[in-house]
């Protein structure tokens, strides 16, 4: 697991920085009521993301764990709460809409984070997530060919399991869209780098020697430096109904 207070000072850079930012924050705001006036943005990072949801005229407030990504964030929109997402310091029925992007996938059991957003809602509002993320990383390129046999079936945001918990706390699907991730076409030298890190753990069954050996496979490939093409991620927007409705 990345040290997130380490990884703020780089972490735009190395993601795709604005152009990948801007387009999930338009793809955030498809699925946001156009009645909503407030959005809170949860596990908000380095607030790249969160800094563009705000140029539509919504109150936006960002929260996060990490001490350097909020402080970084902090910087960039009006207010940001360190907090850990599962219990917010947020009062019930207060937002009008939810997001969580590049979350969920980091999160073991995404219950109780999908609880906190249900609660926080009022009602008409939605939570908008990302889900099935690394799926959207599999392009059909050679990386994923050799990826194929050790990709794990319980990625943590699977859709499915996200709509369940979501269910149990009353929120509906209410739309969905994808949007690309600029700069995020990975290498086959990358990947062999962040599997030796222990980056994949929640996505690959790969462990010890075994990730090793397929880290040698990874850099064998043609053109080892050379990015494939971009991930498309996909968003889900679930929704709190109104009494009666």
């Amino acid at each position: 697991m990345l040290d997130y207070d380490v990884e703020a000072a780089v972490y735009d850079a190395t993601r795709g920085g604005v152009p990948r930012a801007a387009a999930a924050a338009a793809a955030v705001l498809s699925l946001v009521p156009g009645a909503a006036r407030s959005l809170l943005d949860i596990g908000c990072g380095t607030g790249l993301v969160t800094e563009r949801l705000a140029t539509t005229g919504l109150r936006v407030f960002g929260a996060d764990s990490a001490h350097g990504m909020a402080r970084m964030a902090a910087t960039r929109i009006g207010t940001v709460v360190l907090a850990d997402v599962r219990r917010l310091p947020v009062p019930g029925a207060s937002v009008d809409a939810v997001s969580a992007v590049w979350l969920l996938h980091l999160v073991r059991d995404a219950r109780a984070i999908v609880a906190e957003a249900a609660r926080v809602l009022r009602p008409g509002g939605v939570f908008v997530t990302t889900v099935d993320k690394d799926a959207g990383h599999d392009v059909g390129s050679d990386i994923d060919a050799v990826l194929a046999p050790y990709r794990s079936t319980e990625a943590y945001d699977r859709a499915d399991r996200i709509e369940a918990f979501a269910a149990a706390h009353g929120l509906h699907p209410a739309g969905e869209t994808h949007f690309t991730g600029h700069g995020q076409g990975r290498s086959p030298r990358r990947v062999a780098q962040a599997l030796l890190r222990g980056e994949y753990e929640s996505r690959l069954t790969a462990r010890g020697v075994i990730a090793e050996k397929l880290a040698a496979e990874l850099r064998a490939l043609p053109e080892p430096d050379e990015p494939r093409p971009e991930p498309r991620y996909r968003l889900l927007a679930l929704r709190r109904p109104t009494p009666g409705g």
